[in-house]
């Protein structure tokens, strides 16, 4: 959630509605430090607010539960008994180590805590992930003094984890030899870091000019697959996911696990045994290096503020946890520039001078904002300042939300006594001085106004930088032979070099993530001159173009890209609304829109239905599907079967053969009958299901490489070597151009074609 919760944004803007006209027109015209200031008066006058905002908090509880870890436990056994691994582990993964530790503080029985863990570990044996399981009982060992009860068990287990290690280390492939797992792997990349540009490309150069600002664009000929940026984000907050509110005599305590207890809230890696914060029950680390380092940066300030923060939004969170990064002396001396008649902070590119698009990237990038004395552009504070917030673009009903939410971190920060760690002061005499302005007036401290001032900045900064980090995460239970992925927002950060690059709805990269790292790869050949693209979101295969530059408004331009221009300036249907179109429930041909009325395109037929009526049908197909995939989830794989090819032979009748919704549905039955084991049947599905896939997404698309991806672990399991080999090297070219030979998939698909290789000549001979 970006921004505040839906009742704070409903109370702010009531109150806004309330305004005098006068003070509404002050409010939309101010600068940042006057809006700062006007909603430190606004909030000072209006104590109803404030306790509204107080309940508010209430429901988002951050603070320590010990008897949660019991009742977690609890429906982890369920679940575990259930046979449903995956999600007992990620209940267990609620439980953390520390928090076992207060449980047992309070009356949890000595006999039981290392049980959790213990559960845990055999969850993962049963999932295959032998080495995570050593690494639990490793920490089982370290942290629990155990007694001679509890030995005996630990003992068995850890042989049976050792047996299993064993058994797996003979069943499994042996190392493949570098010639069997393709030349991928052994060529490492070439890259060549920009002296002017940090973690940019030595093929890329930094212009401007006025009609694209600053941007990217290629500096020499670029090849697919290459990698452009690789950038650490400045600042990044975990997304914290959804969850339900809580009903009345329902439990406190939320069985499903979200991001927040899946990866560690420092530097996004997964999971497994977490260490949590010794003084909220919301943030979690990998290890106490993390934990350590997080505190130090910026938890000692926000760990009282969670509830806060949850309520106000991931947007609010990343400008308080920027400002804290950056330290107070930087943010104040930049801050301090706006107030000095900088007008390039209003404007950072009202100064800059078109550059020479023939210039290499040697040239002088001086005159370019957010760059260094020297001409570097760092991915730095400074450079984040720089980006542009867009002040007079947002609507005063935005910013008057925004100022709000700001001033009332800053007001909580005050009352918290926590200025001085905002303001990195550490002797005893200055944090003293705070307290006694803290006691002395309810009015902002002039650094709180400061601080109150630059979130208000970057909170605005974010709607056009922000930037989703993503992972892939497993769909289902994920306890099967084949597993569907999707990419899941994960964090919300600031990037600096990354948004250099403009928006195109037919981009020429591909941005991945890795824990906080950004790499940009081109994703087809750049030609030298050309502009390095990126695409915010709206594809020009995946929306009609009146979608796309519906959603592109938040940015604060109209898209001028070549799917754009050609839809817009020629009249071309967009291939979106071509091959999502209704068919002829006679004869199958494409139906055309007039008004509320589809017509058949085929003169002999005539056939004419509603709108509305068609659009129903499709509503209602989706249910079934969505009853299909719940009978499969609850093991009833011979009932979605049926389900499924019924809802085929519907959709038939009204949907295009093109249509996303046939080749989900091929895709789904592909799923059940791998469940089954029925391998060629599951393949036979799939493909399908790929052949529309390309259709709307390419057959270079990332999408495709996901299902190729899927088609490949079908065609290993079902032992089909010739297919499975040919599948896997098309999946890895497609892969590797997005995400680069390193990433997991890519050594997955390299460790399924070394298995097939090593296998017996007459055994490949025959498949």
């Amino acid at each position: 959630m970006a921004l505040p919760v839906a009742e704070w944004q409903g109370r702010t803007a009531r109150l806004w509605a309330a305004l005098e006209p006068a003070l509404r027109e002050r409010l939309a015209a101010a600068s940042l430090r006057d809006a700062v200031r006007l909603g430190c008066d606004l909030l000072r006058s209006e104590e109803e607010e404030e306790a509204a905002l107080l309940r508010l908090c209430l429901q988002a509880r951050t603070d320590k539960q010990p008897e949660a870890a019991g009742w977690y436990r609890e429906q982890g056994n369920r679940e575990f008994k259930r046979g449903r691994y995956q999600a007992a582990l990620r209940l267990y993964s609620k439980v953390c180590l520390e928090d076992i530790a207060r449980a047992e503080s309070h009356g949890y029985p000595d006999r039981l805590l290392p049980k959790v863990l213990l559960r845990k570990a055999e969850c993962l044996l049963c999932l295959e992930r032998l080495q995570d399981a050593q690494d639990i009982l490793s920490v089982l060992e370290s942290k629990i003094a155990l007694d001679g009860v509890m030995t005996t068990h630990l003992t068995q287990l850890k042989k049976l984890s050792q047996l299993k290690v064993k058994l797996g280390e003979k069943e499994r492939c042996p190392e493949p030899a570098q010639e069997a797992r393709g030349g991928i792997q052994g060529k490492p990349e070439i890259w060549e870091e920009n002296n002017r540009i940090s973690g940019a490309s030595s093929s890329l150069s930094l212009r401007f000019d006025a009609e694209r600002g600053r941007h990217l664009v290629a500096s020499q000929d670029i090849v697919a697959g290459q990698s452009l940026v690789k950038e650490e984000a400045f600042v990044s907050v975990l997304c914290p996911g959804e969850s339900l509110p809580l009903q009345d005599g329902a439990t406190a305590w939320d069985t499903r696990a979200t991001n927040a207890d899946l990866y560690c809230h420092r530097c996004l890696r997964q999971l497994l045994a977490s260490v949590p914060c010794h003084g909220c029950s919301y943030a979690k680390y990998c290890s106490q290096d993390c934990a350590d380092m997080a505190w130090q940066q910026y938890h000692r300030t926000e760990c009282s503020l969670g509830a806060l923060l949850l309520t106000l939004g991931v947007f609010c969170h990343v400008a308080l946890r920027t400002v804290l990064l950056a330290g107070f002396a930087e943010v104040s001396r930049l801050v301090a520039r706006s107030h000095c008649g900088d007008k390039n902070l209003q404007n950072p590119e009202a100064r800059c001078k078109p550059l020479s698009e023939a210039a290499d990237s040697g040239a002088d990038s001086r005159g370019i904002p957010g760059c260094g004395s020297s001409g570097r552009y760092q991915s730095s504070y400074q450079a984040l300042f720089h980006l542009l917030p867009h002040t007079e673009q947002h609507s005063p009903e935005h910013k008057f939300l925004c100022t709000l939410s700001v001033v009332a971190i800053c007001k909580k920060l005050q009352a918290a006594g926590l200025e001085a760690a905002v303001l990195n002061q550490e002797s005893p005499q200055q944090r003293s001085k705070t307290k006694t302005f803290e006691k002395t007036s309810d009015e902002l401290s002039p650094e709180l106004k400061t601080v109150a001032e630059a979130m208000l900045r970057h909170v605005l900064q974010l709607q056009c930088n922000a930037q989703a980090i993503t992972v892939m995460q497993d769909l289902g239970p994920g306890d099967g032979a084949v597993v569907d992925k999707k990419p899941v927002r994960l964090a919300t950060a600031f990037f600096p070099v990354l948004s250099l690059l403009n928006h195109s709805c037919c981009p020429n990269t591909s941005v991945s993530f890795s824990g906080t790292a950004a790499t940009v790869r081109a994703s087809q050949p750049i030609s030298s001159g050309q502009e390095v693209l990126h695409c915010y979101g709206p594809h020009w295969r995946r929306m009609r173009v009146v979608e796309r530059q519906q959603l592109l408004h938040q940015y604060f331009f109209k898209c001028r890209c070549r799917a754009c221009l050609e839809e817009l300036e020629s009249g071309v249907k967009s291939v979106v609304s071509i091959r999502n179109s209704f068919c002829c429930p006679t004869c199958q041909a494409q139906m055309q829109e007039e008004e509320d009325t589809l017509c058949c395109s085929n003169e002999a037929c005539g056939t004419s239905a509603s709108k509305d009526h068609l659009s129903g049908r499709l509503q209602d197909l989706q249910q079934q599907i969505k009853k299909a995939l719940d009978l499969l989830s609850v093991g009833k794989a011979d009932q979605a079967i049926k389900m499924l090819l019924k809802c085929q032979i519907d959709a038939g009748t009204f949907l295009s053969p093109e249509h996303l919704l046939m080749g989900e549905m091929e895709d789904h039955l592909a799923q059940v009958y791998a469940t089954l084991g029925k391998w060629q049947e599951a393949a036979r599905h799939l493909k399908k299901s790929i052949e529309v896939v390309e259709m709307h997404h390419g057959p270079s698309s990332v999408e495709v490489g996901h299902e190729l991806f899927k088609l490949a672990q079908i065609l290993f399991n079902g032992f089909a070597v010739s297919e499975a080999l040919s599948t896997i090297q098309r999946a890895e070219g497609i892969l590797s151009v997005h995400f680069g030979p390193q990433s997991a998939q890519i050594q997955e698909l390299q460790e399924m074609k070394a298995c097939l290789s090593e296998l017996p000549r007459n055994i490949l001979q025959r498949t």
